[in-house]
């Protein structure tokens, strides 16, 4: 006779195995998912199950049968998300997600099969970036099911799985920025300045009107972000946050040519866009991209992406001393994460730093006698010139206007 408690009990079954049934908090007697060879391990589960129940943390294992497949789709569509976003989500989940889980149930799916499916996505054509999205994608829909007590434990666990690792972004030089600018069409030409000099993304720029641009104060206001589905469609939105919500200042030596380009090449009024199509129409991104690659091969200037000219930007900013709150403030960014990447010290700063931390410690460092006269003369040594043993000499105004004439530069 099976030994009953008033939670549930343990009995024999044909098979000699022991079988668990207990009653749960829905009113249902229920087998637990296995069975058990030695009695001892069916008495323990019954004793864990009940423990699980007076703390809460009891979970319906019939619930988490349904396959992946029809709940993920269900998910998607009640899940409130931007238009660019769900274009996102259901691009990973209808190309990597489904063919891999689709037909398995949500409680089948294990820490290991997650692991082979990404290095799957790894070892194929798939990139890391790609791989990355599919991965929080899933993760954030198995989530969801550990939250309506579906599964006991995500299998979503590898460790910088969803985190998107791309190569370092190149960095163009001034000249090489000046050189595609007088290869690109006269009225795309403040495009890759203002990409370049404010940071602006695409979409940002495209959906600029006049309104947004004041030539008398120099700033640019970025307040909405034309966005493409891949269905050819066009529409505005907001920033991702409060901080895409911003102005911007624009080099003073680029004023004119702003104004400039206002009078000749935007659309006339206040709602006029800054930038418009090669036929007049909306700036897409396909057509301005063989503009861009033409200009890059006319002007011998490495491929690089348009979105390069922000990176570019930034760093140059960071170079001239940005802190990490102007350059957050300038990219529009609430997290600091992807403004420390621009903090990164150039070579030319590093010497440069490093050249007037030596002109400090040659003021601070005490005096020789030779170092003395030389100093009650007006000038101090720097260095021995020539092999001959002749000290060079350097004024105090040379030494100050080899250094930039500046301490706070």
């Amino acid at each position: 006779m099976p030994r009953r408690r008033s939670f549930g009990s343990v009995r024999q079954l044909a098979s000699g195995r022991w079988q668990v049934r207990y009653l749960g908090p829905d009113g249902l007697r229920r087998p637990a998912p296995t069975t058990y060879e030695r009695k001892r391990d069916a008495e323990l589960e019954l004793s864990r199950l009940e423990a699980d129940l007076s703390r809460d943390n009891w979970y319906d294992p019939d619930a988490g049968k349904i396959k992946l497949g029809p709940w993920g789709r269900a998910w998607l569509a009640e899940r409130p998300l931007s238009k660019t976003t769900r274009e996102r989500y259901e691009f990973a989940f209808r190309g990597y997600i489904e063919p891999a889980f689709g037909n398995r149930s949500i409680n089948e799916i294990r820490e290991a099969d997650v692991r082979r499916w990404y290095a799957g996505m790894l070892d194929g054509d798939t990139g890391r970036p790609s791989a990355a999205k599919a991965y929080r994608v899933l993760r954030a829909m198995l989530n969801t099911a550990l939250d309506d007590g579906m599964i006991k434990r995500n299998p979503c666990r590898i460790p910088g799985a969803g985190d998107d690792k791309s190569a370092e972004r190149p960095v163009l030089s001034i000249d090489e920025v000046l050189r595609v600018v007088d290869a690109m069409p006269p009225r795309m030409r403040m495009m890759v300045l203002l990409a370049t000099f404010t940071s602006l993304r695409f979409g940002e720029l495209a959906a600029l009107a006049q309104r947004n641009v004041d030539v008398s104060t120099g700033f640019v206001t970025v307040v909405e972000n034309q966005a493409q589905l891949s269905n050819g469609e066009l529409f505005l939105k907001d920033p991702k946050s409060a901080a895409g919500r911003r102005a911007v200042p624009v080099p003073d030596d680029l004023l004119d040519e702003l104004k400039q380009h206002l009078a000749e090449y935007a659309e006339s009024g206040q709602d006029g866009r800054v930038f418009i199509g090669p036929k007049g129409g909306k700036l897409r991104r396909q057509n301005f991209r063989k503009i861009w690659i033409k200009a890059l091969a006319d002007s011998k200037v490495r491929p690089v992406h348009f979105h390069d000219l922000r990176h570019t930007g930034n760093q140059f900013a960071a170079d001239d001393g940005a802190s990490l709150r102007e350059l957050m403030e300038r990219m529009g960014h609430a997290s600091p994460r992807a403004a420390m990447i621009y903090l990164h010290v150039s070579k030319g700063r590093s010497r440069h730093i490093a050249d007037r931390l030596s002109a400090r410690l040659r003021e601070a460092r005490p005096k020789t006698e030779e170092d003395a006269l030389g100093h009650a003369e007006g000038t101090r040594p720097l260095s021995k010139a020539n092999g001959d043993g002749a000290a060079r000499r350097e004024t105090r105004s040379d030494l100050h206007e080899r250094d930039g004439g500046d301490e706070g530069t």
